[in-house]
């Protein structure tokens, strides 16, 4: 079993607890605006790796996850574009116990019975997810990543029916995804889910705009400068307001 990889990094520690070895996936559906990785967008490309070869290296760091708390994470890219290789590599990891996380928009999330039956098989192997939610807004949503949201907030849904443990990830753009009222509203839909253990506010950036200008493609956000703290804070409050979690 091999996996199309754009990279992987060895000691992250911003993408689920503890230290975590992380592998970016190649492949997404969205194209969102203020995209870091747009070099991860085209499908079928990268390094072929095996689950093999990405297990026996992950082993040699298990002295730095056991003392941290840590794991692997697999990001994006879209992770779950490339269902089979994510499940037999948790598989493996769990074996050893290796804590697994999953960093993901749900881009590609669909009812389709094949989807099903393999997302079914990987949660059963899944510590954590993290979850991408860009904007509550259907319309805004479509304009900010090019693809509506209702089979995002579905599988939101999903994690919570399967009481898989979620992380709520938000990129808070100005004049974009950080408008009140979009924000209450996401605050309200995160409220519903049971599985929810923590909301995590990202400043927008423009740590990626060199990878557009490599890329030959023009920055849609040119001008949009990073959020205050403050702005960050409230955004925060509004995201949390209907759940009972200790941040």
């Amino acid at each position: 079993m091999k996996g199309n990889i754009h990279s992987i990094e060895t000691f992250g520690t911003v993408d689920g607890p503890g230290i975590r070895y992380i592998i970016f996936t190649q492949g997404c559906l969205l194209r969102c605006q203020f995209c870091h990785n747009a070099d991860t967008w085209e499908i079928g490309t990268g390094k072929q790796m095996s689950v093999s070869e990405i297990v026996d290296d992950i082993q040699t760091y298990l002295p730095f996850f056991q003392s941290s708390g840590g794991g692997i994470t697999v990001s994006g890219g879209e992770p779950l574009l490339q269902l089979p290789f994510l499940i037999e590599i948790f598989k493996k990891c769990k074996k050893i116990g290796i804590h697994t996380t999953i960093d993901s928009s749900g881009g590609c999330y669909s009812n389709a019975s094949s989807f099903q039956e393999q997302i079914k098989e990987l949660i059963q192997y899944t510590d954590l997810v993290l979850l991408d939610l860009k904007h509550i807004n259907r319309k805004k949503h479509m304009k900010l990543t090019g693809m509506p949201n209702d089979h995002i907030l579905d599988f939101a849904q999903f994690l919570s029916d399967h009481q898989v443990p979620v992380w709520i990830r938000h990129v808070l753009v100005p004049t974009i995804s950080d408008i009140d009222e979009d924000l209450a509203e996401l605050g309200q839909f995160i409220g519903t889910l049971s599985n929810v253990e923590k909301v995590e506010v990202l400043p927008y950036h423009k740590l990626g705009v060199y990878k557009w200008e490599a890329l030959g493609l023009e920055y849609p956000l040119a001008g949009i400068e990073p959020p205050s703290e403050e702005r960050v804070e409230h955004a925060h409050k509004l995201l949390t307001a209907h759940l009972n979690i200790s941040q």
